[in-house]
């Protein structure tokens, strides 16, 4: 089984260090939990391994890809082949419906949309969103909102699921239905899945946690 290799990762913004040597390990289709304070560097390091940003220094090895060593070209090809992101807002357009929305990461890739779209109408009928598909994303609900966020993630079957603050916006309610969601789908289709939170009962949801603090994994 591969991994996601995460060696001795420093990333400075200005003047200020934020990550400061972070080292872990982690397998492909695990899931896992990184929970810290604001400010403790856990959505920046969730960004380099997404391949949105890159470390000061160090190395990031996700199965076969050096994503810290990679050009922006093939920077954006690894996310658009092999990562799903849900943001704790949904960052879904406002002036294109949800379906559109959800098909866009297949449009980039330049993937048979039909097959795609089955997959979608499927997932969404198992997330209780039919309804939401043809509706703009200013009509639905914060919880729906969300759901068709995961799905958008999801399109492309993902190596990677990456969360930030998923349930940030959530009631309880809606907050369980999102993490049992997460741990059911990342399961079914192998993907590894790592939430950042700081929400005690969704890190709860995880056996295999790290905690960052000031920069450090500790414990």
């Amino acid at each position: 089984m591969g991994q996601v290799v995460i060696e001795n990762i420093y990333k400075d913004f200005n003047d200020v260090r934020v990550l400061k040597g972070i080292s872990a390990k982690l397998d492909l289709g695990g899931q896992y939990v990184i929970e810290g304070a604001s400010g403790s560097g856990k959505s920046t390091l969730l960004y380099l391994i997404g391949g949105l940003d890159r470390p000061t220094s160090g190395k990031i090895h996700v199965d076969k890809y050096e994503v810290s060593k990679m050009s922006d070209a093939g920077l954006a090809k690894y996310r658009n082949r092999n990562v799903g992101f849900v943001f704790q807002f949904h960052f879904l357009l406002p002036s294109m419906k949800c379906l559109d929305n959800i098909l866009l990461p297949a449009r980039i890739a330049g993937v048979d949309e039909k097959e795609v779209e089955i997959w979608i109408r499927d997932l969404s009928k198992r997330l209780g969103v039919p309804h939401c598909l043809d509706k703009f994303p200013y009509q639905l609900s914060g919880g729906e909102q969300q759901r068709v966020n995961i799905i958008r993630a999801l399109s492309l079957k993902p190596k990677l699921l990456l969360c930030d603050e998923p349930t940030g916006n959530l009631d309880s309610k809606n907050t369980q239905i999102v993490v049992d969601l997460l741990h059911e789908l990342s399961q079914e289709f192998n993907s590894t899945l790592i939430v950042v939170t700081h929400d005690l009962k969704v890190s709860q949801s995880f056996q295999n946690k790290f905690v960052i603090e000031d920069g450090h994994f500790i414990g």
